[in-house]
């Protein structure tokens, strides 16, 4: 009996495509907003549906609901063309935002001594579902 051998590559591919995200989503990587300012923002519209979320986010005052309102526009206009979904339908299943990398910078003080600035960016991930 002959063993049927496959390539890495196939077997990576295989696992990945079982595991992909079916829902509608967009995704932000390496947004200049630390995570915590992002989860405030994003707790506010967890649940809520599209154009109430949007209206949330439009009237925020954070820096960072302009951002994520892009990002939610983005996840819709995903739904209706790839998924063919109806926009009236949708809702935040989820939104979630994780650590990306720290630029670190230097501020000078007094008697030569130097503190550390970091200055901190996350990945930003909004994900929608039909109700």
């Amino acid at each position: 009996m002959e063993k049927e051998i496959k390539h890495r590559s196939q077997i990576k591919r295989n696992r990945n495509r079982d595991n992909r995200e079916t829902r509608p989503f967009a995704k932000l990587s390496y947004a200049r907003i630390p995570v915590q300012k992002a989860c405030f923002v994003m707790d506010a519209i967890r649940g809520k549906d599209v154009e109430t979320a949007l209206a949330i986010l439009q009237y925020n005052p954070r820096y960072a609901s302009s951002v994520i309102y892009k990002l939610l526009n983005s996840a819709v206009a995903n739904a209706e063309n790839n998924k063919g979904m109806n926009r009236s339908n949708l809702y935040v299943a989820e939104c979630t935002a994780s650590n990306g990398p720290i630029m670190k910078r230097i501020q000078p003080r007094a008697q030569g001594r130097a503190y550390r600035i970091n200055k901190r960016m996350s990945h930003l991930t909004v994900v929608l579902d039909e109700r």
